[in-house]
């Protein structure tokens, strides 16, 4: 248990935690919201004792005992190693792995007693130093042996296959395995970060934004995981779906207040409202008390006979403690300056393509853009999602193909180097004013004000903000400029949940074409009509929301796993059977052909999967076997067997962790077949 007692911690005048006592029991799952700036990652960062209080403590039952893994929201610098060794480095698992080495070269090493031609008459001295080294033996035995039960606790000699695991989740491929860490960027790196907290297994789990550099099928994948964690999870995220699936609580963070609600981000939202409404009503009742009693007074203030009934109402009205309201502060709304009307169709796409050297990124794709579309591009990191948005807003040249503007289009381009263009010697204020619009300022303050620049924030200098502050004024540059296509990448990657819904808002009475890159699914879900697909270099489109798209790829994918005859739960879907609902005789011929093939393939796998797994049952029990001999007090009467099973374990345990790289292999290629 985590127990936070009458916590307080101020900065200057601005208070984020005020007198707060609340109690997080064993396995919650709690998602901490709020504005930015509320202290949700000040409060992570108080429960890892990085933070000092100004009053109060926080408890963690147990603390010694307990291990707890922190995922930061700002990017970190990872040390020059292979990807491998720097998880298994993390885990502690290179540490055991040395210690287990150390703990055999011991035993090795330790003499052979008697030694060879002395018989029972050695003598009184050679006894005692034979006891010496039997009880050395046995201490050594004694750490080799809680070495290992640590090694097999943490699923040391599953490890590389629990990892590969956990890395093709987020999105790694075979070839990223053996790269030095310092060769990924910055996204890529905490994703790293967040594979080590996976298979570190702590007990607390605290993630700060931890879907901020996922696409939407690494969260999916991760939702997933994270089902069967048995720790406790407090995360900061502005990802609602995410927050629907794994939180049963939510803490509010508002004006140095504390406010839970049991249940996920939906219910919150519903018992906030009726929250709100409730003290509303109150305070309006209260207000309704209050301007009754005044009257009373001074109607009554200067007659004799009504002076007691005065003081009373007096004193009773001291008594009213004003309620305050949460949440009820100005609302700010914004619009984008209307553009001039384009033609009905906007852009046309025809087989584009595109490649870097050898690497191939897509191919053939052909769509067209009609007025007042809002489309979004969807698929997993490295799927060319970007890189289609940069060639469609004239950054980047395809490779092959083209792209023809409507008639009368005016388009703005975001993407998160869009920050980059930004003169860093200006403020905030002349950065926002260098701008052409028919904004005045009002307008273009409430606009700084919805994308958190407020009071002063707007007088700095572009050189000092953040990298969040920068990519925000660089789209807000964008939403002042008259405009009637709009390709957006990312756009919503350092908004709050307040700040999202306004710019949802606008971007709904945008009377423009929008073309949207975003892994915020809520985001989507609710603002577009048509989903473009990029897999395996092509491009699937789905006409519909985001939730259309999950849906369909699914059933496609159901429905080709039962045309094929196979039984079980759907495996994660491929888009590319949304490519055509209707076939020729031909195309179903060649399907039957295909699946025939695909049968007879994963017979072969089958069969060797099954060998292999039998293979592992037996070298696992070897293995039992021989840490049984090792841990028998006993086994010092025989140092020759000691050694040789000390060597033998060893290439057992090569011999085991070849055998579950080339399981998970079949099992890849099993699903992969299945999916095909």
């Amino acid at each position: 248990m985590i127990y936070l007692r009458n916590i307080s911690l101020a900065f200057g005048e601005r208070t984020l935690f005020e007198d707060w006592t609340w109690p997080i029991t064993e396995r919650s799952r709690i998602g901490l919201v709020g504005d930015n700036g509320a202290g949700k990652t000040t409060l992570l960062k108080a429960i890892l004792g990085m933070v000092e209080l100004d009053g109060g403590v926080i408890d963690i039952s147990d603390r010694k005992n307990r291990t707890i893994a922190y995922l930061p929201q700002d990017l970190v610098e990872i040390e020059p190693v292979p990807l491998m060794e720097y998880l298994k480095n993390r885990c502690g698992l290179t540490a055991l792995e040395t210690g287990m080495g150390d703990c055999e070269k011991l035993i090795a090493a330790l003499p052979i007693y008697p030694p060879e031609g002395e018989g029972e008459g050695a003598g009184e001295g050679i006894g005692k130093e034979l006891s010496e080294i039997g009880e050395r033996r046995e201490k050594v035995l004694r750490e080799y042996d809680r070495v290992v039960a640590v090694y097999q606790a943490k699923e040391g000699y599953a490890f590389e296959a629990r990892a590969k695991q956990v890395l093709k989740g987020f999105g790694f491929g075979e070839q990223d395995f053996l790269k030095q860490c310092d060769e990924f960027s910055g996204g890529w790196k905490m994703r790293i970060l967040l594979a080590v907290i996976l298979l570190s297994q702590p007990d607390i789990m605290l993630l700060d934004e931890p879907t901020n550099h996922l696409d939407t099928e690494s969260m999916e994948w991760l939702e997933s995981y994270l089902k069967d964690y048995p720790g406790t999870l407090i995360t900061v995220a502005h990802d609602r779906f995410f927050l629907d699936k794994m939180a049963t609580t939510i803490a509010e963070i508002s004006q140095g207040r504390l406010a839970v609600y049991k249940g996920n981000y939906s219910y919150y939202l519903l018992e906030k409202g009726k929250r709100l409404a409730a003290l509303e009503k109150e305070r309006l009742l209260q207000q309704g008390e209050i301007k009754k009693t005044e009257e009373f007074i001074e109607r009554f203030r200067f007659k004799a006979t009504k002076a007691k009934q005065v003081q009373s109402r007096i004193r009773m009205l001291e008594k009213f403690a004003p309620l305050q309201t949460e949440g009820h502060g100005k609302t700010v709304k914004i619009r984008f300056p209307a553009g001039p009307k384009s033609g009905k169709e906007v852009l046309l796409v025809s087989m584009l393509a595109k490649s870097y050297g050898t690497q191939e990124v897509f191919r053939e794709v052909s769509f067209s853009l009609q007025r007042g579309e809002r489309v979004a591009l969807v698929g997993v990191n490295g799927s060319g999602k970007s890189t289609l948005s940069r060639i469609l807003g004239q950054v980047e040249a395809p490779s092959a193909g083209e792209v023809r503007s409507g008639l009368n289009v005016h388009m703005a381009f975001f993407s998160q180097e869009s920050a980059e263009n930004l003169r860093y010697e200006r403020t905030v204020w002349e950065e926002t004013m260098e701008v052409v619009s028919r904004s005045n300022d009002r307008e273009r303050r409430n606009l700084l004000g919805a994308f958190l620049f407020s009071g002063d924030d707007i007088h700095k200098p572009v050189s000092v903000l953040s990298g969040g502050e920068k990519s925000r004024l660089a789209l807000l540059k964008i939403l002042l400029q008259e405009t009637n296509l709009l390709i957006l990448d990312e756009p919503t990657n350092h908004l709050d949940f307040k700040t999202k819904d306004i710019f949802q808002k606008a971007l709904l009475s945008y009377q423009g074409t929008v073309v949207l890159v975003s892994h915020d699914r809520y985001f989507l879900d609710h603002l577009v009509n048509r989903v473009f697909e990029l897999r395996d270099g092509e491009c699937i489109e789905y006409p519909g929301n985001y939730s259309y798209f999950i849906e369909k790829r699914q059933s496609l994918a159901e429905e080709r796993r039962a045309a094929a005859g196979q039984n079980g739960p759907p495996a994660d879907t491929s888009a590319a059977e949304g490519k055509s609902a209707y076939k020729t005789k031909e195309d179903k011929r060649r399907d039957a052909e295909e699946r025939q093939r695909l049968a007879r393939i994963n017979q072969g796998l089958k069969k060797e999967l099954h060998a292999i797994e039998k293979s592992i049952a037996a070298l696992e029990n070897r293995k039992a076997e021989g840490e049984s001999f090792l841990c028998d007090p006993l086994s010092h009467r025989e140092p020759e067997r000691i050694k040789q099973t000390c060597r033998d374990l060893k290439d057992l345990e090569k011999e085991i962790e070849q055998s579950y790289d080339r399981w998970h292999e079949l099992t890849l290629a099993m699903e992969n077949n299945m999916l095909s």
